[in-house]
């Protein structure tokens, strides 16, 4: 039985013809004990998506089970879940402590557990030694700690995260993406964590739900997305610098798109004439930005091999054989190899 499980979700607003459907038939399986990460730019409906599992938007068709229970007509505090938002949402007024407390206050817990609970959830985010201060006292980072304590101490079947690490420098981001993996090996808690980062989604996700225009392109691992991307789309989407999406290619194919990604692409002394314009140096490695004919062509180049190329220069690169891609150009999907 899957954690949860979308059959066929579809979300509209309004109706008749003047409904506009955000989300198109959504199936997926979401396995216990899984870190899922769903991912896409903004607009796509992945916070669409996650607020249906949450109960805070209706479904207009379909079925969301949670732990094998529809839950379409469930209301939020009916449905087992903990929701973690990138706002934080803690009482300024409360402390540590009674902002994780709260919701066992209300739910009349009896204050020894309550005790237990907080101080575990405490200990393994690393807060005790703040537990009587106030949300104004703390930085972003620590809020965002209490917040997910508050959601570990209701000991939930689900973990939604909605774009958590959004309001926090890109040093803190690192450090809580390491502390939420640690978490999730910890508690082992099914998990859905959205958001429009590719390296929060690649470096968390033990498998990623990659959305488009309210469309499911792909769910798999990180692994399976990166190196076998079901579309276009996922192939433009994941990887920095995005995977070279070639119409006009020597060796082209009629009908479809040559995909091949930077580091794919090695320099050499024959292969595709290659107009360098530019280059940036990114510490040990050096991207290449070049011109094959009309199409802007990107080359991974690792420091210290070769010496780099020079804008306006002519240089000469080979696509590894085994690691070209083929879409159909009509579709954008991937064409089986």
């Amino acid at each position: 039985m899957s954690a949860i499980s979308f059959r066929n979700v579809v979300k509209r607003y309004g109706a008749g013809k003047h409904a506009v459907q955000v989300i198109h038939g959504v199936n997926a399986e979401v396995e216990t004990g899984e870190f899922v990460v769903i991912v896409g730019p903004s607009g796509c409906g992945k916070s669409t998506l996650l607020r249906m599992v949450a109960g805070l938007e209706e479904i207009t068709e379909g079925e969301i089970h949670i732990g094998g229970r529809v839950v379409n007509r469930l209301e939020p505090a009916e449905r087992d879940i903990a929701m973690v938002f990138q706002n934080y949402a803690l009482y300024p007024h409360m402390s540590v402590f009674d902002n994780m407390a709260y919701g066992l206050k209300i739910k009349k817990v009896p204050a020894a557990e309550i005790k237990a609970r907080v101080d575990k959830a405490a200990g393994i985010l690393e807060l005790g030694q703040l537990l009587e201060r106030k949300p104004r006292q703390l930085s972003g980072g620590q809020r965002q700690r209490v917040a997910m304590g508050r959601a570990i101490v209701r000991q939930p079947k689900v973990f939604l995260f909605d774009e958590p690490l959004s309001n926090l420098d890109a040093k803190l981001r690192a450090q809580t993406r390491i502390e939420i993996q640690k978490l999730h090996r910890e508690l082992g808690i099914t998990s859905l964590f959205v958001t429009h980062d590719q390296v929060e989604a690649m470096t968390l996700a033990q498998r990623m739900l990659v959305m488009n225009a309210g469309v499911m392109e792909q769910f798999g691992t990180p692994e399976e997305v990166y190196h076998r991307p079901a579309s276009t789309f996922v192939a433009s989407f994941i990887g920095s610098p995005p995977m070279n999406l070639l119409k006009n290619a020597p060796g082209s194919k009629p009908g479809t798109i040559m995909g091949v990604r930077p580091e794919h692409l090695d320099i050499a002394d024959a292969g595709w004439p290659l107009r360098v314009e530019t280059t940036e140096l990114l510490g040990a490695e050096r991207l290449v930005y070049g011109r094959l004919g009309d199409e802007q062509v990107i080359v991974r180049h690792e420091e210290g091999h070769v010496e780099p190329p020079k804008p306006d220069s002519t240089i000469h690169v080979r696509p590894r054989e085994d690691r070209v891609h083929w879409f159909d150009a009509g579709s954008g999907k991937r064409i089986a190899s």
